[in-house]
């Protein structure tokens, strides 16, 4: 289980010849080029528009956090305002 070695590669070109043929060959060979070259294309707008998409949600999530940090800060000025009017008032 170590991989594809040099004799089972060659005998999968002996087959791939023994089917389409030589005459065949350079057209599969550049097909399977241009699948190469199509997948990489693809894979690499893929990453960038992902990566894109997490700048975005991080955006989002630090504004949301402002925004809770916020609230929470309103909260604490208010219980202390509060809790210094009952100490006035005893």
């Amino acid at each position: 289980m170590a991989g594809i070695g040099v004799p089972e590669l060659a005998i999968v070109l002996v087959i791939i010849v023994i089917i389409f043929g030589v005459g065949k060959l350079p057209e599969i060979g550049g097909a399977l080029g241009k699948g190469i070259r199509e997948f990489k294309t693809e894979s690499t707008t893929e990453e960038k528009e992902a990566a894109a998409r997490l700048e975005k949600g991080n955006s989002t999530t630090a504004s949301t956090l402002t925004a809770a940090g916020r609230d929470a800060r309103d909260e604490v000025t208010t219980t202390r305002e509060r809790r210094e009017v009952r100490a006035d008032e005893i």
